[in-house]
């Protein structure tokens, strides 16, 4: 084994962990709601709530983690405070993620190893 072999390996486990991180955070039906509110247009918390059928703590509660997690950001405007996602590229993610779901539907939907 080379040293480049080595420090490939090394970059790929560092990556891992961070990668199961945000799989995780888009794995919650409550957050994935919230990102798919987002896609559009940025959104104010009661606008969420309208368009997602969630109560507005949970909402509240999802937005603080999407926050944390550099998933979406926020825009104080006036007494009001707006959501949108932080990269467009999770805007992608979750179209691509659907494209792969069309495809593959009835094995994800039979999987019986990824059930709450």
């Amino acid at each position: 084994m080379t040293l480049q072999n080595i420090q490939d390996d090394l970059s790929a486990a560092d990556t891992l962990e961070p990668r199961a991180k945000l799989f995780r955070g888009l794995g919650d039906p409550s957050r994935l709601a919230i990102l798919d509110a987002l896609l559009s247009d940025e959104r104010s918390v009661q606008e969420i709530v309208t368009q997602t059928g969630l109560g507005q703590p949970n909402v509240s509660n999802h937005l603080r983690c999407l926050l944390d997690c550099g998933l979406v950001s926020r825009r104080n405007e006036g007494r009001f405070v707006r959501y949108r996602l932080a990269d467009r590229r999770i805007a992608d993610l979750i179209r691509d993620a659907d494209q792969l779901l069309a495809s593959t539907a009835v094995g994800v939907d039979a999987c019986r190893s990824y059930t709450d």
